[in-house]
């Protein structure tokens, strides 16, 4: 297996520059350089995981141009190296189930499904037991049980909110969140130790990463190359055989272009590089991109809207932090499970977190001296914020196309990026924050803020949709398999796979699909790819 990526190396811990780095270590005490900021990492800054002890793992804005249209938004994330997001994400993981696989047959949303989550259920496993999956098993037809390691413990403002919820909502429960970091250890990875800034690497591999998990993996069989500094460019195709033959990519550091054959493809790039190369790769038997017959490549594009909808104070809540734990809570899906909901289709689910306030809280307390330290040493107040991830229907209209006039230093046309939230996903918001209101209430909370407000596309950093699966090739990119319908020796198994982008988490189901089409693939290819 070679392996084309276009990101610069990072090896596992060695490359970690600001693991456990507390921010008056750094610099800039963790608030990086403003002006560096700006002039390189203006759209890359803005993210909740850029800091300053792990600037070196993001791509500098300039070098991954992409053009909106006039009066549109996106925020395109994009990391810098081997190993891509993996080293950067929440790790939160959730399995889809078949509310979400017949969503678009059910309502005519998109196009169906062409599997059921009996299909990807053994998968879920499979992914589960490799990466390590701590969790709590809570019986949800709309959110299966994994595989899971032991959950890890509520703080005690959201043991409140679980306990306060559950007893008067019977449509909803508050579970600890499903989360790719491990309570026990597994293998040579250590279960996580609680040290906090897990953005700045994980050296003990506690989470799941492609540097600590499947690459060493994939390593050990003896049978991969991996080769960085390597941006694909267009997939080689022969006409005659219907066979893509392997891809064409230029070496970053020299800018020469170089060709790697092989008997079958695997695009993972994510969502909209993936998009990217098939619409550069067109030729005379396929004009509008490769494996673009259906004109689906670059349509459908899909991310969770999401940011806060609640926050309260927690005045009864008494106790102390459980120390710097690496996830928070989750409240799955309860809107159109059992009966519709008139104002909207499909749903949401909340993630959040008790959190009591940092050092930063001294600032604004009265007194001095004596007076001022026990205030600052004592008990501090509890918060408690619901956060909203909500469905995006699959519209046609959000797409992903070639710019022609925007280029990368090596002369690439890069993406144009068009989308727009609709009507229902304005409606689901409004409800997202009444419910979050409702809840903190219900939980003794004192209500401090909430908020309906629409998050930017792309903020959600789960891009999704634009080679879709499907069952008519007339109208979808994929089979069943993650095989494009028009070639059979390619497979995409990323983000742009998604039939429909359900509310939760997505990597876990990319990881599965991914393994799934692995397998179908080897299979295919000893039967000639017939």
């Amino acid at each position: 297996v070679l392996m084309l990526e276009r990101g610069y190396p990072i090896e596992h811990g060695q490359d970690y520059h600001g693991e456990h780095k507390a921010p008056w270590e750094l610099r800039y005490r963790g608030r990086g350089d403003r002006q560096r900021k700006l002039r390189d990492y203006p759209i890359n800054s803005e993210i909740y995981a850029f800091q300053e002890g792990n600037e070196h793992f993001w791509a500098k804005d300039a070098d991954i141009p992409y053009t909106v249209p006039e009066q549109r938004k996106f925020a395109w994330h994009r990391s810098a190296g081997v190993g891509g997001r993996s080293l950067l994400w929440g790790r939160q993981v959730y399995r889809l189930s078949d509310l979400d696989f017949e969503a678009n047959a059910r309502d005519g949303h998109g196009v169906d499904w062409p599997l059921r989550y009996a299909d990807l259920a053994p998968w879920y496993d499979h992914v589960e037991e490799f990466i390590g999956v701590s969790g709590r098993a809570e019986g949800l037809a709309q959110l299966p049980d994994g595989r899971f390691q032991k959950p890890m413990a509520f703080s005690c403002a959201e043991e409140q909110l679980k306990k306060s919820v559950e007893a008067q909502f019977d449509d909803r429960i508050v579970t600890i969140g499903r989360v790719a970091v491990l309570t026990e250890p597994k293998g040579d990875r250590a279960a996580c130790h609680y040290c906090g800034p897990c953005h700045q690497g994980c050296s003990t591999g506690s989470y799941f990463s492609t540097q600590s998990s499947t690459l060493p993996a994939a390593r050990a069989t003896g049978r991969l190359e991996l080769r960085s500094h390597a941006l694909a460019n267009e997939i080689l195709y022969d006409r005659d055989t219907n066979r893509a033959t392997g891809v064409r990519f230029v070496d970053t550091r020299t800018g020469e272009s170089h060709e790697a054959r092989a008997g079958m493809l695997f695009l993972c790039a994510s969502t909209i590089p993936t998009t990217q190369l098939l619409l550069l790769s067109r030729s005379e038997s396929f004009p509008q991109g490769f494996a673009n017959s259906s004109g689906a490549v670059g349509r459908y594009l899909m991310d969770h809207h999401l940011g806060m909808s609640g926050m309260a104070m927690m005045p009864t809540v008494k106790g102390k932090s459980i120390g710097r734990r690496p996830n928070g809570i989750y409240i799955p899906r309860f809107r159109n499970v059992t009966s519709p909901h008139p104002g909207f289709l499909r749903g949401y689910g909340y993630q959040g977190m008790g959190i009591q306030p940092d050092w930063e809280m001294a600032l604004s307390l009265p007194g001095f001296g004596a007076q001022w330290k026990d205030a600052v040493f004592g008990p501090k107040p509890w918060l408690m914020i619901l956060s909203g991830f909500g469905e995006c229907l699959p519209y046609a209209h959000n797409r992903v196309t070639l710019d022609p006039q925007e280029k990368d230093r090596w002369g690439i046309p890069q993406p144009k990026i068009d989308m727009k939230w609709g009507s229902n996903e304005e409606a689901m918001r409004r409800d997202m924050a009444t419910e979050a209101e409702a809840m903190l209430k219900a939980s003794g909370g004192f209500v401090l803020a909430t908020d309906d407000s629409m998050s930017m596309p792309g903020e959600g950093v789960h891009e999704m949709g634009t080679a879709r699966m499907g069952r008519d090739p007339a109208t979808s990119v994929l089979d069943a398999n993650n095989r494009t319908h028009d070639v059979p020796n390619v497979y995409i198994t990323d983000g742009s796979a998604m039939t429909s982008a359900a509310c939760q988490n997505p990597s876990l189901t990319w990881m599965a699909l991914t393994a799934r089409a692995a397998r179908h693939a080897v299979e295919s290819a000893r039967k000639g790819f017939a």
